[in-house]
């Protein structure tokens, strides 16, 4: 299977956002306020979108949103290795902090990644979250 990771229109990240996040919702549901400024990226095997990530920048701090994997696809690696380019990326601009809302099922995942949990676990539209993040120094 060979996979290629490249940036995309924030438009072409709605179909996988709404299938894997929240296929009960309208696709409208998947769109997040700034998608148009954010840095979407996609993985592509066999030409088809497997997943999608999207970055919204802040200042100095960078946050992870719309994170997923086709179910046919998960498990494979794929998202790992989005998320690793993502973060190699961000730590070349001068970020210095990166945080995500992880479903609570995922906290692992990101743990991988030096996230860590920040609080308690909190609930959005009937989903269990925690805020999770890493702190870098300086910017390589």
């Amino acid at each position: 299977m060979a996979l290629t990771i490249r940036e995309i229109d924030w438009q072409d990240t709605l179909s996988v956002r709404h299938h894997v996040l929240w296929p009960d919702k309208p696709v409208s549901f998947s769109r997040v306020d700034g998608d148009e400024t954010a840095t979407h990226y996609g993985a592509f095997t066999d030409g088809i979108l497997v997943c999608v990530a999207s970055i919204y920048l802040s200042e100095d701090s960078a946050r992870l949103r719309k994170f997923a994997t086709l179910p046919d696809y998960q498990g494979r690696g794929i998202g790992r290795q989005v998320l690793a380019k993502a973060i190699e990326q961000l730590k070349h601009q001068n970020i210095k902090r990166f945080w995500c809302d992880a479903r609570t099922t995922a906290t692992a995942f990101y743990q991988k990644f030096g996230l860590s949990v920040e609080g308690r676990e909190f609930v959005k539209s009937g989903v269990s979250y925690f805020r999770m993040s890493v702190s870098w120094p300086e910017a390589n």
